[in-house]
């Protein structure tokens, strides 16, 4: 296997902290989008 691949996106692909940033960060966005969209019928927490 001979892909043609950085050393820094295979240190960002490997890295389990961009990873879980990446994550989070995605999900706070589609919480802010659904949460954003539905108006105010349910309470917030």
């Amino acid at each position: 296997m001979t892909q043609r691949i950085s050393k820094y996106q295979r240190f960002k692909m490997m890295n389990p902290i961009i990873q879980f940033f990446k994550f989070i960060y995605l999900s706070i966005k589609i919480m802010l989008v659904v949460a954003g969209g539905h108006g105010g019928t349910r309470k917030a927490n």
